[in-house]
């Protein structure tokens, strides 16, 4: 359509949409946002995540220094693949936060990276509660003896459903009734996915509490629970609003007329 003056009208300005779409929790529209065309890694540091980083680090370090400091039994390997399995799924939530549905070819990459990291972080769980069973069995050690217990067990429970259901909301949506039913879902899948990671620390909080790291290990209750408020400082400021159903939300376009509109 052309104005009075002749010349064609200008479309509306995007900026309104890609604000309210890129408003995160704390801070202004597009703090959290991966740039188009940016490297895939700066997802892992964009905004507060470097906080999230510094507090995964040290709560890893901590328990790593410890651990290697003091005899290296069978029983050592339950906190360093649960530990390291922690710091992987923190990355995955990272990797996912600031990637919007305007640059698809992102998306696609951040689904892959999170996808490896989880398939890590599941093996690495694996790896620790078969370790922590084996040596129960092993030493006839009774179970559901600490709140770590209870937070555990509850935890990885959760934990094993949210693999189920985010692993055939994305390779199977047509379980959900296809593939804008399984997308109208993804909300949920990532309240659940905050909720993990908050009891995933208060499980390794809860940890410091246990004979056996208190009294051999040493680990501090402090360091690590200063280190987990880290983490969920860096982690919460970044969530994008809309992506929770907390804010308006524009319908995503399906990647092939996105690449077609652009070729």
């Amino acid at each position: 359509m052309a104005s009075a003056t002749g010349l064609p009208e200008q479309p509306p300005a995007r900026e309104p949409i890609v604000a309210s779409e890129t408003e995160p929790l704390l801070g202004k529209p597009g703090d959290a946002v991966l740039p188009t065309g940016a490297s895939i890694m700066r997802t892992f540091v964009i905004g507060t995540g470097t906080l999230a980083q510094l507090g995964i680090v040290i709560l890893c370090a901590d328990i790593w220094a410890h651990m290697f400091g003091s005899p290296i039994i069978f029983f050592s390997g339950h906190p360093i693949a649960m530990s390291a399995a922690v710091f992987t799924l923190t990355q995955s939530v990272l990797v996912q936060q600031p990637i919007s549905s305007e640059t698809p070819h992102q998306k696609r990459v951040g689904q892959y990276i999170h996808a490896a990291l989880n398939l890590f972080a599941f093996a690495a769980t694996v790896t620790g509660v078969t370790i922590i069973e084996v040596n129960k069995f092993r030493s006839n050690g009774p179970h559901f003896h600490s709140v770590h217990a209870y937070l555990a067990v509850f935890t990885l429970l959760v934990l094993a459903g949210q693999y189920i259901v985010g692993l055939t909301m994305w390779a199977t949506p047509r379980l959900y009734g296809g593939e804008e039913r399984a997308k109208s879902l993804y909300k949920y899948h990532r309240y659940v996915g905050y909720f993990i990671l908050l009891m995933l620390l208060a499980t390794v909080v809860a940890a410091t509490e246990t004979d056996y790291v208190r009294s051999v290990l040493g680990v501090n209750f402090w360091t690590v629970l200063v280190a987990s408020v880290f983490v969920v400082m860096g982690v919460f400021p970044r969530i994008q609003k809309q992506k929770l159903g907390l804010g308006p939300r524009q319908e995503e376009r399906p990647v092939h007329d996105f690449e077609s509109a652009t070729s």
